[in-house]
């Protein structure tokens, strides 16, 4: 088998207050993450979200997993890529897609044949996937790094100097519901997402990438007067519920992905937590 799936369900911030940290990183933690030849994907059941990966040493085909019940993975659903490795190509219904290193690619609801590839086996690509429900079709679009709407956000004074890079998001992208962009915290930099907030109307998921090896990133999550912290290492992802912070502290200076769905698009959507009211 070259796919391979587990599902996680929602739990509710009374219950995680009870965690221990084996029962936290149990429910919020995806470590298995880009192992070569296959697809690895979890279906959450917050805002029934997917994140997954595909590591083509051979081509790779996207296929529809059981609690979909659906002919094919994207009868109903939107995805999101970006590629996180050496060259390759996406093959959406026979037309290809190249994606270079932090390339981004979107395709809409209603395409059935989807098609991993890498340019070298040896170096393959890594393809990081975010899906959502959709209840419409648009159009299949890529978004290279430098196409990507920049945010240049805080500083060196305290720590998040980053920029942000919007690259599937309403004014770069029509999606149903689904956005992702990658945040690249500057040399010296360690703090992402700060001051913290939550978007009670989407739930999120971060991607932790360029982890130097050695280092670690701390993650922040929990209702802001109830924190936990989650210790992450390079290309492991974290599900953010909706009543949760989220925001991370690294050893060295990284990057992440962010990717989110609900019923809300705008972007500024928050509710933002004081740095010093945080427990």
């Amino acid at each position: 088998m070259t796919t391979s799936y587990e599902t996680r369900y929602a739990s509710s911030p009374e219950a995680v207050k009870k965690y221990d940290t084996t029962e936290l990183r149990n429910e919020f933690l995806i470590a298995n993450l880009m192992q070569k030849g296959k697809i690895n994907l979890t279906y959450t059941h917050y805002d029934r979200y997917i994140a997954g990966s595909a590591v083509p040493e051979n081509p790779l085909k996207l296929e529809a997993i059981d609690p979909l019940k659906a002919e094919y993975f994207l009868e109903r659903r939107e995805l999101g890529i970006i590629n996180v490795g050496a060259r390759g190509s996406v093959e959406v219904d026979g037309t290809s897609y190249t994606l270079e290193h932090k390339d981004a690619l979107y395709i809409g609801r209603g395409a059935k044949d989807v098609v991993f590839k890498s340019d070298d086996a040896v170096k393959p690509a890594k393809f990081y996937l975010n899906s959502a429900p959709a209840h419409t079709s648009y159009l299949t679009k890529k978004v290279s790094l430098s196409e990507a709407n920049k945010l240049e956000l805080g500083s060196m004074e305290t720590a998040n100097h980053r920029t942000v890079n919007q690259m599937i998001i309403c004014g770069v992208v029509t999606t149903c519901q689904l956005q992702m962009g990658m945040t690249e915290l500057k040399t010296g930099s360690v703090w992402n997402t700060m001051p913290a907030h939550v978007h009670d109307r989407r739930m999120e998921v971060y991607f932790y990438l360029d982890v130097p090896e050695g280092q670690s990133v701390c993650h922040f999550m929990g209702q802001p007067q109830e924190t936990r912290h989650i210790w992450m290492q390079n290309h492991e992802a974290v599900i953010s519920p909706p009543w949760s912070i989220h925001c991370g502290s690294g050893t060295s200076n990284y990057t992440f992905i962010w990717g989110m769905a609900g019923e809300n698009l705008d972007y500024n959507d928050m509710d933002v937590a004081k740095i010093t009211n945080l427990k």
